[in-house]
């Protein structure tokens, strides 16, 4: 009897994200780059043109990646003049991770500072219109402490 075919394949977390681009072969060398992702595999496209399907391994998560395709439905983020989503990256080091990131090509967002709710935090576009939060936990915090902490923010700017 063959071995059972786990449902999620190793490696993999029950939720993992896949980014379409342009420029797919572009996008993994970035990634490596900016965020040390290590290149799991890659599926050319049809005809050898562009990349199908491609895995890429950052920290301890799986992201999945490929070209835009006009057969598909999804497009990229260029094609639709802007995004829908932010990936975020949690990391031992946020301040590395963000200059690093910039040196290899991405805009900032938002600077990087400590954030009301315990993390120092920033906010990057990358070359393909994606856009990246990355952040390290520092505090934990209760709800109470939080919603202080928030307010002293906020209140000058919106009321709540």
């Amino acid at each position: 009897m063959p071995p059972k075919v786990q449902s999620i394949p190793q490696g993999c977390h029950t939720l993992t994200p896949h980014l379409v681009v342009r420029d797919a072969s572009l996008a993994i060398e970035f990634y490596k780059l900016a965020f040390g992702a290590e290149e799991r595999r890659r599926m050319p496209g049809p005809g050898g043109k562009g990349v199908l399907h491609a895995e890429l391994q950052i920290g301890d998560s799986v992201l999945f990646l490929c070209d835009e395709f006009e057969l598909s439905s999804t497009r990229a983020p260029f094609s639709l003049k802007g995004t829908t989503v932010t990936i975020h990256l949690y990391v031992p080091d946020a301040d590395v991770a963000y200059n690093r990131a910039i040196a290899a090509g991405a805009k900032v967002t938002l600077p990087i500072a400590d954030m009301f709710w315990g993390d120092r935090f920033a906010k990057l576009t990358d070359p393909f219109g994606h856009e990246w939060s990355i952040a390290t936990h520092k505090e934990d915090l209760t709800p109470e402490e939080m919603e202080r902490r928030a307010r002293a923010v906020f209140e000058p700017v919106v009321r709540l």
